[in-house]
């Protein structure tokens, strides 16, 4: 590590100027990205200031990171914010078995929050550590609403808001809200059941939040409607969720062409897909932000960009569930946007970039029609362009300064020739060196503001393993955890302790 940047105090925003460079800077020109050698970045107040070579103004440090390529911060739309549930889900299968879908006896037994207000506060806060360690600098947070008693709550949010302003992670947020769930009557049967009043108080609740928080802890903080799935969703819901995102002039991410349950359900409730459902109801825009569309037909993929939806690719949790985006290059070539997301732990961008490199090349049976690049710049400008930001995503002057720094010259990397194709076929987030967001020093060298992530590490495996104890009671037939997650081989305790 540099002295220059140990000098930097973690957490805070350096006074006057500071000049960056490595062997490769990540600068931008002509709405595009370009590469520099042995390039140069300058950023003060949490402004850039200035990117290219042989910066002549005053600077009050220069923080050289050698062999290491400074690159905009990653954006990640669907990113992970809780104790992945989805991890249990790899090797056990089917889901309806293992906790995925309530049954009806925990219904009339009564959903119960699984996570105490403490808890779900420290999630957060413990997510977000994550996402700045694998150098995402704008996360917008999903998080599993199977554990919950129905939807997310504004305080757990306020303390999100709270925890994104400690660490220096810029958020789009709000509680996710929902006007139902499904819930299993039978073995394989699984069916809606709709609480509308209750959604539209959740809608409420959400739109009060932002209001309160938006632009808190110098503008790192706004919001972002979040009602959970389409088919846990009223049309009125939606309606008055589209409403309220233009008021509030925000973005709202609705999950939709993801599964076969969804599509299923959908089809029976309202007679078509969900894409050509909302199209009908005049609510596709550009305000919609809409993971997965993995199960998106040629028909909703078309509605798509001619309305101006952006797609957020979560490519490593849907290649997990065997399923995949039909494809990358294709969705580029229709001109839909392309935003990045991660959706499950690890929460690791540059090992998503990758899956969905090997995804779209086995889904197009070619690999030319998209290279490193092309995933490098949907976690990049797609996912700027996704939220309205022209100041974000990308390096040159009066952009906002969010970097991530990446290590050329750690010892699992191969020998370079191009620092993007390297550091995306390295497919992982552990090269991250150091993350300023607007400006702030949020991570360096493994270590994170105002959180202790090693001691952070072992509070979050105490409080998930609190919560697959409590799996029996909200699975069919109520099974022991032995059952529903047996382990991969069997295993051999110590009897000595």
């Amino acid at each position: 590590m540099s002295a220059a940047l140990q000098s930097l105090a973690l957490g805070e925003r350096p006074s006057g100027r500071t000049l960056l460079t490595a062997s490769w800077v990540v600068g931008h020109k002509e709405g595009a990205h370009r590469l520099l050698k042995n390039g140069e970045v300058v950023f003060e107040n949490g402004e850039i200031l200035f990117v290219g070579h042989g910066f002549e103004g005053e600077v009050a440090r220069r923080v050289d990171f050698g062999n290491a390529l400074i690159s905009p911060g990653l954006i990640d739309l669907d990113a992970l914010s809780d104790l992945d549930t989805t991890i249990l889900g790899i090797d056990h299968y089917p889901g309806w078995a293992k906790g995925r879908v309530w049954p009806r006896s925990y219904v009339e037994a009564g959903p119960y929050e699984m996570y105490s207000g403490e808890e779900l506060a420290f999630q957060k806060r413990f997510a977000f550590g994550q996402l700045l360690l694998g150098g995402i600098t704008t996360a917008a947070p999903i998080a599993s609403l199977f554990y919950r008693q129905w939807g997310e709550t504004a305080a757990e949010f306020e303390a999100a808001a709270d925890a994104a302003g400690e660490l220096g992670l810029r958020v789009y947020l709000s509680p996710a809200y929902r006007s139902g769930g499904m819930v299993l009557e039978e073995p394989g049967r699984m069916v809606p059941v709709f609480d509308e009043e209750r959604g539209f108080q959740g809608l409420k609740d959400a739109v009060s939040f932002i209001e309160r928080q938006s632009g808190r802890h110098g503008d790192l903080v706004r919001g972002m409607l979040a009602p959970d799935r389409v088919e846990t969703s009223t049309l009125a819901l939606l309606q008055r969720t589209d409403a309220a995102a233009r008021d509030l002039g925000c973005k709202f991410r609705l999950h939709m062409a993801q599964g076969t349950m969804e599509v299923d359900t959908v089809r029976s409730l309202h007679g078509s897909t969900a894409p050509v459902w909302l199209a009908k109801a005049g609510l596709l825009s550009e305000r919609l932000v809409a993971p997965h569309a993995t199960n998106a037909t040629d028909e909703d993929l078309a509605l798509y960009a001619e309305n101006g939806v952006s797609i957020v690719h979560c490519p490593l949790v849907s290649a997990r569930g065997g399923s995949k985006l039909s494809s990358f290059s294709s969705c580029r070539q229709r001109g839909i946007n392309i935003a990045m997301g991660t959706d499950t732990a690890p929460a690791d961008m540059l090992m998503n970039l990758l899956v969905g490199l090997i995804t779209c090349r086995i889904s197009d049976g070619v690999p030319d029609r998209v290279r490193s690049a092309d995933l490098f710049d949907a976690a990049t400008i797609g996912g700027a362009r996704a939220l309205g930001r022209s100041d974000l995503g990308h390096l040159s002057k009066g952009a906002r300064a969010d970097i991530a720094v990446f290590d050329l010259d750690d010892t699992v990397m191969a020998p370079s020739v191009d620092p993007i194709t390297t550091i995306i076929t390295g497919g992982s987030g552990k090269i991250t060196r150091a993350v300023f967001v607007d400006g702030r020093l949020s991570m360096r060298s493994r270590q994170v503001a105002n959180i202790d992530m090693e001691r952070a590490r072992v509070q979050a495996q105490a409080q998930f393993d609190g919560l697959i104890a409590k799996y029996p009671e909200r699975s069919w037939a109520n099974p022991p955890v032995s059952e529903i997650f047996p382990p991969s081989y069997p295993v051999e305790v110590d009897a000595n302790g």
